[in-house]
């Protein structure tokens, strides 16, 4: 009895810290995104790294939103906001790379995209069983 009685607690302060932290992505989050906001605004205009900078703002929002929504996160998200973020890291550093970097980091992207398919083909082909009742 005493046990059951731990368990539910721990259970219970974890996911508070659980909520607590995504709450302070979510915040940091949107914090950053004014920030860039900002920037753009006061440097008066947009740049493609810009572009590809909100987008990561967004999939991470996407992501704490999602994980609120279905208590679990979808691995594609984190692999997604890699290939931004490297797409990103191209852009801005592309003429201070070499070329062999840049067909390592192409490559890397190009492996990411590759493993979301997978994981797509995966998932479809062989559902869990509790996202069967659900599709």
């Amino acid at each position: 009895m005493a046990i059951n009685f731990i368990k539910r607690m721990n259970q219970s302060a974890l996911h508070l810290l659980e909520h607590v932290g995504l709450g302070i992505i979510a915040i940091a989050t949107v914090v950053a995104a004014y920030g860039e906001v900002m920037v753009m605004i006061s440097a008066g205009a947009v740049t493609l790294p810009d572009l590809l900078l909100m987008f990561l703002y967004l999939e991470v929002l996407a992501m704490v939103a999602i994980y609120y929504e279905q208590g679990k996160l979808p691995i594609r998200f984190p692999i997604y906001i890699g290939m931004i973020a490297l797409a990103r890291y191209l852009i801005i550093d592309m003429k201070n790379i070499g070329e062999i970097r840049m067909l390592v980091v192409s490559g890397a992207i190009l492996i990411l995209a590759i493993s979301v398919l997978i994981i797509r083909y995966g998932h479809a082909r062989f559902p869990y069983r509790e996202d069967i009742g659900n599709e």
